[in-house]
């Protein structure tokens, strides 16, 4: 038994190692081409917004990366354009802008600025995020989940608004996640100063993004705007930097990860479908998985609460006194 330990290890990791292989493969094919569109991605240094911001400048996009750290962003940006190669004929362009999104002040700075420089917007991706952290707070006060998955994007998408639509038919994409099951909108205490559950405040967060997309779109109708969200499943990436996994588990966490989690550019792929492609030009106010339409709990349709959501983040951020 001992002695076909071994040849059981490597013919498992033979089968896994094939399985990635054929789900890498059977990623779906772009969209048509983005030359002459404007994207904006939030957090785009890393994960994720990475991936997209490779994918879509691939496809000749300008990509605009919002990102807090300025550095890694540069860095990130080097990467991305030595992976893609420069075009001779121009076309496809990364620029690198400031944001952070646990400062209102920082997204109006940012706001202003897209607003002096572009002359359209296609695409907003708001795809950053901060996942199960201690409990902290934002610059202006907030719980730091709830300011930065929800309230930053909030006045960010606002403040770009007018933008977006003058660009129509442009697409509001919202990267939410599958743990918004096990969230709850408790409007006594969305700033969490009664009580802190790291996990709950997540999955509130990411409840509350698919509700703001929702709402958003049906304000958005007939505009040519179109909002839609999505879960990426579960990725590698470096999002889960708060979660602490004993030493000892660390070496199955890893080998399981690497198994069965998405890669950076497996998970990004709904978010690029939704940004490019055609067949969901003029889709709007719906949740997809896996570059598909999926159903959502009813706690995530309720639209009175998403109302009520609305006009409260309003006044959280600063857009209604």
């Amino acid at each position: 038994m001992a002695a076909a330990l071994p040849a059981l290890v490597l013919g498992a990791g033979l089968l896994v190692a094939a399985w990635r292989w054929l789900r890498s493969a059977a990623l779906p094919g772009r969209g048509g081409s983005m030359r002459g569109k404007t994207v904006i991605i939030t957090g785009a240094n890393s994960g994720l917004g990475r991936a997209a911001a490779a994918e879509l400048l691939r496809m000749r996009a300008r990509v605009i990366m919002g990102c807090r750290d300025r550095a890694r962003a540069e860095r990130a940006a080097r990467e991305i354009r030595a992976e893609v190669g420069e075009r001779a004929d121009g076309a496809g362009e990364l620029v690198v802008r400031e944001l952070d999104l646990a400062s209102l002040r920082s997204v109006r700075a940012f706001c202003h600025r897209v607003l002096q420089e572009e002359s359209r917007l296609d695409v907003l991706i708001n795809n950053a995020g901060i996942f199960q952290c201690p409990y902290m707070k934002t610059e202006d006060g907030f719980e730091m989940q709830f300011g930065v998955n929800h309230l930053g994007h909030f006045l960010l998408t606002n403040l770009l608004l007018g933008l977006l639509k003058n660009s129509a038919p442009s697409r509001i994409v919202v990267v939410s996640s599958k743990l918004y099951k096990y969230g709850e909108i408790n409007f006594e205490d969305l700033n969490s100063e009664i009580s802190y559950n790291k996990s709950f405040c997540y999955s509130r967060s990411k409840l509350a993004n698919i509700l703001f997309a929702r709402e958003l779109a049906r304000r958005l109708e007939g505009t040519g705007v179109t909002v839609n969200s999505l879960h990426p499943g579960i990725v590698r990436t470096n999002l889960g930097r708060h979660v602490n996994i004993p030493l000892l588990a660390k070496p199955l966490f890893n080998l399981v990860s690497w198994a069965f989690f998405k890669t950076p550019l497996e998970g990004a792929q709904t978010s690029i479908y939704l940004a490019s492609s055609p067949d969901v030009e003029g889709v709007s106010g719906k949740y997809f998985g896996d570059c598909k339409e999926e159903e959502l709990l009813p706690k995530a349709m309720d639209d009175l609460v998403a109302r009520k959501l609305w006009d409260i983040s309003e006044v959280m951020v600063g857009l209604l006194k």
